[in-house]
């Protein structure tokens, strides 16, 4: 067995506020499963505690939060300021859906490490996390 089968990424997969729009973030999370990461999905309207609260306790590397509501600049600092407060400050945080192209730079510098917009390919996402999620050792 390989070092990265036996362990593998673990992910939490997080579709936070309002929005019942779930099919995104049910092919990412395929896409990561079938790309041997341990992805654990939280399901709809999630609130920023609960996602943090799941990634700690599921002891993830990361966190994907897809996004279609417009709720994007309020959603993910909460999310990462959660994390800092709950010691959990080393989840890498990323995201995708409907999130205007100016507001992307300003998601990374308040420390989301990635943003995918639409068009983007699974593959282009999975290769992103195999590239920015260090293993565990």
């Amino acid at each position: 067995m390989t070092k990265a089968a036996s362990n593998p990424i673990r992910i939490l997969i997080a579709k936070p506020g309002l929005d019942g729009h779930d099919r995104g973030a049910k092919v990412i999370a395929r896409a990561l499963r079938d790309a041997g990461m341990e992805v654990i999905y939280t399901g709809l309207h999630q609130t920023p505690e609960m996602i943090v609260r799941s990634a700690i306790q599921e002891d993830v590397q990361c966190i994907g939060m897809s996004i279609l509501s417009g709720a994007h600049m309020t959603l993910f600092p909460e999310v990462i300021s959660l994390l800092k407060e709950q010691k959990g400050d080393d989840i890498i945080v990323f995201g995708g859906g409907i999130i205007p192209k100016d507001d992307v730079q300003k998601l990374k510098t308040l420390g989301v490490k990635e943003i995918f917009l639409p068009g983007t390919s699974t593959t282009e996402v999975v290769e992103w996390i195999r590239a920015n999620v260090p293993a565990r050792s």
